[in-house]
């Protein structure tokens, strides 16, 4: 399942959106397009629910709708910023 990691605050809308890491204390900012990805993503939990989703609301082929979607996806993944919850998992004890 997709989902945003903790320490992350998300502000999505149909005209673009930002996330704010705790983390690094930076803002992400989305296109219209990368915001409505994210938002699918988070709905559905996972990147092909969420391309069916995307490619039904731009009109886009299948494929093409689940490039655009792992591209946010794995950008966000990259930063830090989302990933699946099995990536989520702590390594080690905590206090």
């Amino acid at each position: 399942m997709w989902q945003l990691r903790d320490g992350t605050h998300p502000v999505l809308t149909n005209e673009g959106g930002a996330i704010l890491s705790e983390r690094t204390g930076r803002w992400t900012y989305l296109t219209p397009t990368a915001s409505a990805a994210v938002l699918f993503l988070l709905a559905g939990g996972d990147e092909d629910q969420a391309a069916g989703q995307y490619a039904a609301a731009y009109a886009l082929p299948r494929h093409q709708a689940a490039a655009d979607v792992r591209a946010v996806s794995d950008e966000l993944a990259a930063q830090g910023i989302a990933g699946t919850a099995a990536a989520r998992r702590r390594r080690g004890w905590r206090r």
